[in-house]
């Protein structure tokens, strides 16, 4: 004879949530470990505007002697590093670090030629903004339309 065995929800709840968590940790590990390029990646925006191209990134922390930014043709290459901030405390240690460090850079391609002698570059809490003018030959012209009085 089997004995009859009380359902719990909550025991089933959490026998799920460790299977997920097990999933989770095999499946996407690689992409978290230290040394990815996926951390490493420099999220950044980009907008075109008639005359200039404006690029905005976040680097909270860094500081602006530490952040390099250089244009080669058609590319924009913005390169850093995020010092790790160590904290050596007795009785202390780490349980979570999800904060990010390390060299990051990012490159880009512009879809249009830019004036690399009027580019300027701010840098303000931890935002970095660089405004990149196009050349004169990429920007739009405005062509005038001349009324013809019919004869030829």
């Amino acid at each position: 004879m089997t004995g009859i065995v009380r359902w719990n929800p909550f025991r089933e709840m959490a026998a799920m949530q460790n299977m997920m968590d097990r999933i989770f940790e095999e499946t996407w590990r690689p992409f978290f470990e230290e040394g990815s390029t996926v951390l490493n990646t420099l999220a950044l925006d980009l907008h075109e505007e008639d005359t200039q191209y404006i690029v905005t990134t976040e680097l909270p922390g860094v500081k602006a002697e530490n952040i390099h930014v250089k244009l080669d043709g058609d590319y924009l290459m913005i390169e850093g590093e995020i010092p790790e901030q160590v904290v050596e405390k007795e009785g202390r240690r780490s349980l979570i670090k999800e904060r990010r460090y390390g060299r990051f850079s990012r490159r880009v391609r512009l879809p249009q030629s830019v004036d690399s002698d009027k580019v300027s570059a701010t840098y303000e809490n931890g935002v970095l903004t660089l405004t990149l003018p196009k050349s004169e030959a990429a920007q739009p012209k405005q062509i005038p339309v001349r009324v013809s009085d019919g004869s030829k």
